[in-house]
């Protein structure tokens, strides 16, 4: 076992990132949540490790101010693993790397069967680890010394991992591909909040009613808002089931809805005067929500046929090609090209169809340049070809 250094004061914060100022080559960086147990997705652990300084295991709430570690080490290589995961919660405190070596979308790329870090590692290095404490509440103070340890495996290997994986990388000429996957992790931007989050309450199909659906709104809205104060996961005070429960039940007091064997949750009885106003705004304002709201969503391939023929034929004749490619380069098609872009273009393509007006759109799209090279005139050709498809079947029905 790699030996680690705990640290939760400023004072010892301040010397490990002078040890990791002084190491060598790239560094691996972990984070441990608290997901389904907090709110937020601050981190609770930062798992940090270079050769040459050794591994340390970072406690943000007592630490606070991480710009040390920042200037020690915000200009090296990071080396994460899946890094769209944990770059936000280390957004969070301030700490953001310039560049960064993502093992994951490495094996991906390089079409490694299963992809966990703990198949990577085995894959690369022969060595198994035990994933016992993934979905462990990293909140809980103090931690048991058995996750610390978890945690620390999380980096010890990663270094090594890195080094091997970009062997491979080299042996298979993805070098450049994984160099502009991992810049466009880094570019990419947080998805903007949705309009009507609480639209997405699990068994809300089954309300009935703009009234209805203005309840649910209320009730979402006081347990986000409640949520977020106590930083607790909103379905660990109420579940999203007995949210719904108590809307499709339409209680006429409070009494009722506190009786309500399916209105269950930690919180369901203790903030029973909240859920109640809630229950009570939702009753009685004008302004009520639409039964659906205007989607950009493309409707299911399988009613396309009937929807939009030559679409059906366009979306046919290319994903073959795609997947086609895919499987020549050793990878995952949704790594090559998304299934929700193709779907797009195959839907509402460029006029005219051909490579350079496919390649604009895919660029708009946000698909890299790598992934235009090897896709835009295949498809461009599949949607050329597709309209033979849709004048046969024309023919045969007429």
């Amino acid at each position: 076992m790699t030996e680690y250094q705990v640290i939760d004061r400023q004072e010892d914060f301040a010397t490990a990132a002078e040890s990791l100022a002084r190491g060598h080559g790239p560094v691996a960086v972990d984070v441990e949540r608290a997901s389904g147990f907090r709110y937020s997705q601050r981190a609770y652990l930062v798992q940090v490790f270079r050769r040459g300084a050794g591994l340390f295991l970072f406690d943000p709430p007592p630490i606070g101010d991480f710009s040390a570690l920042q200037a020690a080490i915000g200009e090296v290589e990071w080396v994460l693993h899946a890094a769209s995961q944990d770059l936000p919660s280390l957004r969070e405190l301030d700490l953001s790397p310039v560049t960064i070596f993502d093992t994951e979308l490495a094996a991906r790329l390089l079409g490694h069967e299963r992809v966990g870090l703990g198949a990577v590692v085995e894959s690369t290095l022969g060595i198994s680890l035990a994933k016992a404490h993934s979905a462990a509440d990293w909140s809980t103070r103090p931690l048991p010394q058995s996750w610390l340890e978890y945690a620390a495996l999380d980096v010890a290997h990663l270094i090594d991992v890195r080094d091997a994986l970009v062997e491979e990388l080299q042996e298979q000429h993805k070098t450049e591909i994984a160099a502009e996957e991992f810049a466009a992790v880094l570019e990419r931007l947080p998805k903007p909040p949705r309009e009507d989050p609480w639209r997405r309450l699990s068994g809300l199909h089954t309300v009935r009613g703009r009234q209805s659906l203005a309840v649910a709104k209320e009730l979402w809205s006081a347990r986000e808002d409640f949520a977020r104060a106590e930083d607790v996961s909103p379905g660990r005070l109420v579940p999203d089931r007995s949210l719904v429960a108590a809307i499709r039940a339409n209680p006429k007091t409070k009494r009722e809805l506190g009786a309500l064997k399916d209105f269950t949750g930690r919180a369901s009885r203790t903030q029973l005067d909240r859920w109640w106003e809630a229950i009570e705004r939702g009753r009685a304002t004008e302004v009520l929500p639409p039964e659906r709201i205007q989607s950009d969503t493309l409707p299911p391939p399988r009613a396309w046929i009937d929807r939009n023929p030559a679409a059906d034929a366009r979306l046919k004749t290319a994903r073959p090609r795609v997947e086609e490619i895919a499987e020549a380069l050793g990878m995952p098609t949704e790594n090559l090209l998304t299934p929700d872009t193709l779907r797009r273009l195959a839907w509402s393509p460029p006029e005219p169809i051909d490579e350079g007006s496919i390649a604009e759109a895919l660029l708009a799209a946000h698909a890299r340049r790598w992934q235009i090279a090897h896709t835009a005139q295949v498809i461009a050709s599949a949607f050329v070809d597709s309209v033979q498809t849709v004048e046969t079947t024309a023919e045969n029905s007429s």
